[in-house]
């Protein structure tokens, strides 16, 4: 008899790898940010972070820095949680937030608005900001949990061979 596989992963390595997967559709040539919200172990919303729909992406700016803010993507990119939220296909109450990056306050919003209940987030590298800090403070007061994944995993790859 044939015994099931064992180096399958993990359901929050699925979940972090459709969110990485999803960062893959971002236009922006610096930060690609991608989003999984699950609710019973299925994806009810996903998204990444790039300009509203009806926008160009050509027409837009993604600088980082200019002399004015409206001359960088700051005022204009949708956040990746804020557009899985906007995806969403059900009622988001109880659900968690897979996320590349610790979201920021304005996110945070949104997700404790939403009712999602806890966020797991590969990245807090930008702990030390006050948006983030804003973020956390936000979180802690609504009881939204968060916690970053653990893995041993480096890498995920997929085969678009035909023989798989």
């Amino acid at each position: 008899m044939t015994a099931k596989r064992t180096d399958y992963i993990s359901w929050d390595e699925y979940f972090m790898g459709i969110a990485l997967l999803s960062a893959q559709r971002s236009k922006d040539p610096n930060t690609q940010v991608g989003a999984c919200i699950v609710k019973d172990k299925k994806i009810v919303g996903i998204g990444y972070n790039g300009f509203p729909m009806g926008c160009s992406d050509d027409e837009l700016p993604w600088e980082r820095e200019a002399e004015n803010i409206n001359d960088t993507k700051y005022p204009y990119v949708v956040h990746a949680e804020a557009n899985a939220i906007m995806n969403s296909t059900k009622d988001l109450h109880g659900a968690t937030l897979y996320v590349a990056l610790f979201p920021c306050n304005e996110c945070a919003k949104l997700i404790i608005q939403a009712g999602i209940r806890e966020i797991v987030f590969l990245s807090d590298k930008y702990a030390e900001t006050d948006a983030v800090k804003a973020s956390k403070r936000m979180l802690k007061m609504a009881g939204v949990k968060w916690r970053q994944l653990e893995t041993k995993l480096e890498k995920i790859c997929l085969n678009f061979g035909k023989e798989l």
